[in-house]
Order: structure tokens, then C-alpha cells, then sequence
């Protein structure tokens, strides 16, 4: 299979989502990730989900899926021996990526400055909820906080109600993507022999970018964002509709994609009529227009409708739950869902998502299940030079 990142060596000091989805990605693209946790205790999400078994093992379901393919080592750098073994991994590696509060790996001795100094062409990356500068730099920061001040939760939602978080911690996806983008431009550019570089991501600074339509109507035209619940600000009939037996979202963006609907759903009257003639007219008789195809499309199923309308190219699908999007055979043969052993919990493997991105034909896919707290310390340690001496050493110092 085509590894991306061979040979890229990442230090993952990161903790809950965003910043192990980072890593996660580089993973999957080939790098060899070395994740850094905390004697004992390890990851937070280590803790997370709603298995009990896989929790009380520490290998909790939020843990489990974001963190294959990597190793973990645990290291304390608190201790001064810890930060010796930290300072050897920071000068065999390309890349350091972290998500602590601004400041607080420089109070332990490693600023950007000392990081560089002890390796010039390594790449750190800083996931942070509002980045390394400005007011809000310091606060805590969790998804819904931010999708809160990115306005994101302010166009979610129906016109009649109040602001909805997505229903997904988007924030810290987006947060992690864009850190992995970064990275993997930022290794470009450490490769062609310009040196290492700082990279601060803000999830707050993602989340607004990712935004650009509802931002573009703000800055450029002036015109504050609302909430439209399914329907499309952009365009009508564009939205959730309902046939016999439950939704279906279908979206018509040009006159073609509209007439095509309407011969369909033999209702060709809507095209004569005067409130429906243009993208404007429709838009604003929204409403009414939404009513005549519900009225059409209750004479058949969704997935009668969904196969029809992409025989017309009039774009449509049925509303999935986690589940049904999961299990559906497009989905099957991309091969987007991937089995990795555990060997814990009463279960020898769980499924995780591998990448959306496929090389040559070939989908990128987990190298190797989830790693146990600690799993592969001793064995990153003898990589680093350590004697077995040295090892049983640092252990008895609580070192690692």
C-alpha cells in the first residue's frame, strides 16, 4: 500500500480529540506516530464512550477510535530524567504535535525556541481552541464552546427556535484536519532543507474558515446569517422533503435540475406558475412550493424517489442514521470501516473509520490496532540507545 508519510516520525502530545485526530490522520497516511502520555493515567478519552468493559481496561471507545496505528510511550516531564528521554525523541523526529494551553510546554523546559534549538528541522504544531495569542488564548476550550463563538451554532437550527450545536464535535475534526494539512505542507517545506517551522491552529480560526458561504454573506454582502433549519438559503426546492414512507433531501440549484423535478413528480404546472418561475420567485414562495412537492412525493417511497431522481441527475437521498450510513453498501465498498484486534473487553476486534482519502485505487487503512497505555515504552526506548540497564532505571525513577 502506498504510504504517504513513510519515514516521518510524529510525536502525538496530545489528549481527547483534536489533536490525536490530527495525528490519527497522519497515521493513516504512513507516519510512524509515536503517542506521549502520562504515567498511569495516559489519555483522557482513554475514559470516554459507553462501553463499560473497554473503559475499565483504559481503551475506551473514544480512545479506540483515533488512536490506531500509533505507539504509546509513557513519559513524565515533570522528572528531570523524563525530559532527557523527551529531548532524545525530539531530536529523532519530524514532527511534534501538541494541544496543551498556550505557554505550558515552554514552563516545562521546552519553548519553541529550545525545541528548535534541540532539533532545527522539526515541525511543532500547537492545536489550541483560540491559538496562541490574543484575549481569549487562555481559556478552556471544548467543541461546543467553540462552535458557540465561531457562530457556527447560531445558523443551526430552525427560523422559530433558538441556536443547535451540530450534532458532532465538528470543531475539533476541523481543528485536527487543518493541523494535519499543515503538518504535511509544513514537512514539504523541512524537506527541501528550509528548516522546521511553529505552526499555531486555532480551532476557533478552522471552524470560522470552514464557514465561507455564511461568512462570504456577512462580509461581502452585509447581510446577517439565519437559521433555515433544512432548507437551503441558496436555492428552492432545496431541502428536506417527505415522501410515503419519510424524508428525503433533494436539492435543485439550476431551472434544468427544477423542471427535471417537476416532470418527475408530474406537477410540470409548477414550472407555469408565476411564483415559481425563477430562483428568486421560489425562494420566496419557499413555503408554498415546499408544500406542492411533499403533496407530489407522498405517491411513492424515498428510495423510489432517490433512484428516480438520479436517473434525471436531480440530486437526492434519503436521511440515514448513524447506523444506516455506516452499513450502506457504497460505504461497504469503499472500504471506509476497518476491523483492529483488541483482545480486551470480551471482544477480539472493534471497527474503526480509516480515511476518506484512497491512493492508487487503495484506501488508507489503520497499520496496527489501538496501543494499551504505555504498550510500546521500553521498545522506544531501546531505539533511542537505552541500555536494558538504563530502561529498568528510568522506570525506577517513575521516569516513564
Amino acid at each position: 500500500m502506498t504510504e504517504l508519510l513513510a519515514g516521518i516520525r510524529v510525536l502525538d502530545l496530545t489528549t481527547v480529540l483534536a489533536g490525536p485526530f490530527g495525528a490519527y490522520q497522519l497515521s493513516l497516511m504512513g507516519a510512524d506516530v509515536t503517542k506521549i502520555e502520562i504515567p498511569d493515567t495516559g489519555d483522557l478519552s482513554r475514559e470516554f464512550g459507553d462501553d463499560e468493559a473497554l473503559k475499565a481496561a483504559s481503551m475506551g471507545p473514544s480512545f479506540l477510535a483515533q488512536n490506531s496505528g500509533k505507539r504509546s510511550i509513557t513519559l513524565n516531564l515533570k522528572n528531570t530524567y523524563g525530559t532527557e528521554v523527551f529531548e532524545r525523541l525530539l531530536r529523532t523526529s519530524d514532527v511534534l504535535l501538541e494541544n496543551m494551553r498556550p505557554g505550558v510546554l515552554a514552563r516545562l523546559g521546552f519553548s519553541w525556541e529550545r525545541i528548535h534549538e534541540i532539533n532545527p528541522d522539526i515541525i511543532y504544531c500547537a492545536v489550541t481552541g483560540f491559538g496562541q495569542s490574543g484575549p481569549l488564548a487562555e481559556r478552556t476550550a471544548y467543541d461546543q464552546i467553540i462552535q458557540g463563538f465561531a457562530g457556527m451554532a447560531s445558523v443551526t437550527g430552525h427560523d422559530d427556535g433558538g441556536p443547535v450545536r451540530v450534532g458532532f464535535p465538528i470543531c475539533d475534526a476541523l481543528g485536527g484536519y487543518v493541523a494535519a494539512m499543515a503538518i504535511s505542507a509544513a514537512l514539504v517545506r523541512s524537506r527541501s532543507g528550509r528548516g522546521g517551522c511553529f505552526l499555531d491552529v486555532s480551532m476557533l480560526e478552522a471552524a470560522l474558515s470552514s464557514m465561507t458561504w455564511v461568512i462570504s454573506e456577512q462580509l461581502i454582502s452585509g447581510r446577517d446569517a439565519m437559521r433555515h433549519g433544512n432548507d437551503n438559503a441558496a436555492s428552492s426546492p432545496s431541502g428536506t422533503f417527505y415522501a410515503s414512507d419519510g424524508p428525503i433531501n433533494i436539492a435543485t440549484n439550476t431551472q434544468k435540475q427544477f423542471e427535471a423535478l417537476c416532470h418527475a413528480c408530474e406537477r410540470d404546472d409548477l414550472i407555469a406558475d408565476p411564483r415559481f418561475s425563477s430562483r428568486t420567485e421560489r425562494k420566496t414562495h419557499r413555503r408554498e412550493l415546499s408544500a406542492e412537492i411533499d403533496a407530489a412525493l407522498s405517491a411513492r417511497r424515498a428510495e423510489e424517489w432517490e433512484v428516480l431522481f438520479a436517473d434525471i441527475s436531480v440530486p437526492a437521498g434519503r436521511l440515514l442514521n448513524v447506523d444506516q450510513a455506516l452499513h450502506q453498501d457504497h460505504i461497504k465498498e469503499r472500504g471506509l470501516v476497518h476491523d483492529v484486534e483488541v483482545g480486551l473487553g470480551g471482544r477480539a476486534s472493534v471497527q474503526v473509520l480509516g480515511s476518506g482519502v484512497h491512493v492508487n485505487g487503495e484506501t488508507l487503512r489503520p497499520s496496527s490496532p489501538p496501543p494499551r497505555l504505555g504498550q510500546h515504552t521500553d521498545e522506544i526506548l531501546g531505539e533511542l540507545g537505552y541500555s536494558s540497564e538504563e530502561i529498568g532505571s528510568l522506570h525506577a525513577r517513575e521516569a516513564v
